[in-house]
Parts: C-alpha cells; sequence; structure tokens
C-alpha cells in the first residue's frame, strides 16, 4: 500500500490559526473516496478535510483541539492499489462518453461525471452503487434530497468546567476572532456614528404587490436586504471616500463594490460577501444572498466568500432592535446598520400620518471620512430608499 499525507489546506495571512475540532475517522478505520475525515476551525469558518482516496487512516497526528498550520501534515492515510487500479479501468471504459445516455445500461456511474455534485451526494451515489439504468430514479433523487440528512455535523463536545455555580468553556477560535477584531477596530479607528430615518412604504408596497410573480416565476423570495445593498451601492459610487480605507499613510480607493452582510450563526457572527454589486439586479443581488444563506446552513462557507469585502451591513432590525451603533469591519472605513421597520406618526405634507419607519446607523472612520460626506451618503441611502424606482434608472 502507498501512503498519503493529510495535510491542512493552504490558509490565507488574514487566517492565524485553525484548530483540529473533530476526527470523523479513527486510526485503523477504512476511508472512502469524499468521506469527510476531520473538520478544523478556524478563526473566521470551519472547514471539512474529505478525503481523495480509498483506504485506511493508518495514523493520526494531531489530536482534537490542537491547533495547526497552513500545509501541516495531521494525520496519514495508506491508498489501496487495487481500488486505484479498478478506478482507473472504469475512466477507460467511459472515455469519449459526453454523457450518461451513452454508456450501456450495465455500467456505474464515473464518479468524475458526478463532479459538479457535492460530496455529500457522491458519497450516497457510491454507497448504493447506482447504475445507469436507475439514473432516472437518481434525478428524482437529488432534486428531492435533503442536504441535512447527507451533510450532518457532529456536534462539537464543548469542555466545560463546573466551578461553584459556575461554567467555564474555552472561547472557539471563531468567538476569538470576532473579539479581537472588534478591539482592534475600536482602537484604531475613530468612530462616529450618524443617523437618519428612512420611509419604507414604497418598498413594502413593491414587495407586496411582486411576492407572488417573483416567487413563481424565480423562486426568490423578496426581502428588504436586496434593496439595501443596491442603494448603498449606488450611493457608493457618488461617495468613493466611504468605500476606500486607510493602509499607513497612504488612501486606498477601491475600484470594487464587493459588500458583507452580516449574519448571526451559531458559532458567532460572519460577514459573507456578495461581490461586484454594481453589475448585479436586484434579484440577482437576492439569489447571492440565498445562495450564501444555504452555505452557511450547511456549513459550506468558504474562505473566498469572505476576502475583500469594501462596505459592511448590519441589520438587527432582524432580531427586533430600533437603534443601535455598529461597529466598523476593518480594514473597512464605514458600516451601514439597519433597523426594525416600525409604524410610527410622521408629517407628510403638513399632515400627520402613520408610516412605516426605519432608522439608519452609518458608524465611519473621522480618521479618513468627515461628517458632510458621511451624512451626504446616508442622505442619498435613504433618497434610493424612499424612492426605490431610482435604483433601477
Amino acid at each position: 500500500m502507498d501512503k498519503i499525507n493529510i495535510i491542512v489546506p493552504d490558509l490565507p495571512e488574514s487566517i492565524n490559526n485553525a484548530i483540529i475540532i473533530q476526527w470523523y475517522k479513527k486510526q485503523g478505520e477504512i476511508v472512502n473516496v469524499d468521506d469527510i475525515i476531520l473538520e478544523l476551525e478556524t478563526d473566521k469558518i470551519v472547514l471539512e478535510i474529505p478525503s481523495t482516496t480509498n483506504g485506511i487512516l493508518e495514523k493520526i497526528l494531531v489530536k482534537k483541539g490542537e491547533k495547526v498550520q497552513s500545509r501541516q501534515v495531521i494525520g496519514i492515510l495508506k491508498i489501496n492499489k487495487n481500488f486505484k487500479k479498478k478506478t482507473e479501468n472504469n475512466k477507460d471504459i467511459i472515455k469519449n462518453k459526453n454523457n450518461f445516455n451513452d454508456i450501456e445500461n450495465n455500467e456505474t456511474i464515473s464518479f468524475n461525471k458526478l463532479h459538479s455534485y457535492s460530496p455529500s451526494i457522491r458519497r450516497k451515489i457510491k454507497k448504493n452503487n447506482f447504475k445507469i439504468k436507475n439514473f432516472d430514479f437518481l434525478n428524482k433523487e437529488l432534486k428531492n434530497v435533503n442536504l441535512k440528512n447527507f451533510n450532518k455535523i457532529k456536534k462539537n463536545k464543548e469542555k466545560i468546567y463546573e466551578k461553584n455555580n459556575f461554567k467555564i468553556k474555552k472561547m472557539s477560535p471563531i468567538r476569538k476572532y470576532i473579539s479581537d477584531k472588534l478591539m482592534n477596530s475600536k482602537k484604531n479607528t475613530v468612530i462616529l456614528t450618524t443617523f437618519n430615518e428612512v420611509n419604507m412604504k414604497k418598498i413594502i408596497d413593491i414587495k407586496n404587490n411582486y411576492k407572488n410573480f417573483i416567487l413563481k416565476n424565480y423562486n426568490l423570495k423578496l426581502g428588504f436586504t436586496s434593496f439595501h445593498i443596491k442603494a448603498v451601492t449606488k450611493a457608493l459610487k457618488s461617495f468613493k471616500i466611504i468605500n476606500a480605507f486607510i493602509k499607513g499613510e497612504d488612501i486606498i480607493y477601491n475600484n470594487k463594490y464587493n459588500i458583507n452582510i452580516a449574519i448571526a450563526t451559531k458559532r458567532g457572527l460572519v460577514t459573507p460577501i456578495i461581490y461586484d454589486t454594481d453589475q448585479l439586479s436586484l434579484l440577482n443581488i437576492e439569489k447571492k444572498i440565498k445562495e450564501l444563506v444555504k452555505k452557511i446552513d450547511h456549513n459550506q462557507l468558504s474562505i473566498e466568500d469572505l476576502k475583500n469585502g469594501t462596505f459592511t451591513i448590519t441589520n438587527g432590525g432582524i432580531f427586533g432592535s430600533l437603534m443601535s451603533t455598529p461597529i466598523i469591519n476593518p480594514p473597512q472605513s464605514a458600516i451601514l446598520g439597519m433597523h426594525s421597520i416600525k409604524e410610527r406618526p410622521v408629517v407628510i405634507n403638513h399632515k400627520i400620518c402613520i408610516m412605516p419607519m426605519m432608522y439608519l446607523a452609518l458608524s465611519y472612520d473621522h480618521c479618513l471620512i468627515d461628517g458632510k460626506d458621511a451624512i451626504g451618503f446616508l442622505m442619498l441611502v435613504k433618497t434610493f430608499l424612499e424612492n426605490p424606482m431610482c435604483l433601477f434608472l
């Protein structure tokens, strides 16, 4: 048997460390291709490490709970050569075949042909030894597959120490990362917050009038965040300093509009990014949000989903927050907080009306951004949200 090393994947410089939070295979246990061998928690996300081959987990070099670094060898796998030859023979059989319909009914499905499916689905196919003649059935299965059933992650048993009336547990890497980053933000930025309020009636009317049409034709539920992102993106184009950041003695102006959206998870707050929002329609932004939420729900968020954001939106309103002062997400220079929509009396054309109102809060680094620009930016966001037709012109 040949041996291969189990190696920690390349981690970006922004990630300080990773910790092994679970080994799903024991020493001496048989491992199949695409089986999840272990789970790593970095200071940003959780990573699943799948097996690239069939074999046996010969040795575990780093135990659960220990820190690891990029490219570190953490275990050794023995490869079964006979299985390797069998796989190569299967590849020869399906050579030059463009689709499954060209293959004889008695041939096994090639895993190369299923490269677009997730490891959990490929494991299901292999486990059941599906044949091409069963592929119609497989298609139905894949459509109805519940990813939660095939992407189950064993909950990491936290080390909790009881002492008198207290429980003490070690801070997770993600929670430590959040803590350190927020402290760094407070120490290295002069944060000032400016407030305004928005009449959300026109956006609510759009949502109510078109929600059934959008759900039927695009399978999407139109939310408020896509409007917020679109309004912020258009406003950033007019106030480029809000989309910039300080590096040493230089001001770096971003030519990209990559918007972080803050999402609460069981492990802590994460801020995945929707890239190039200036090039996306409202519905395409909604699709991207749906994709990110699905990734988070199935623990599939990648490092690429968290890199190179230029501005952050956080919405405490989904938890009931009426007002807050959000903290900047370094190295960015500003963050916009959205809040609960509440019916309040407002004066319109000298008349008191009851309207669905929402407070906006823009926190910004006063070292870079002057109050005039911050207030002008927030006023423009307010204008776009109160006149959403401007977002489409």
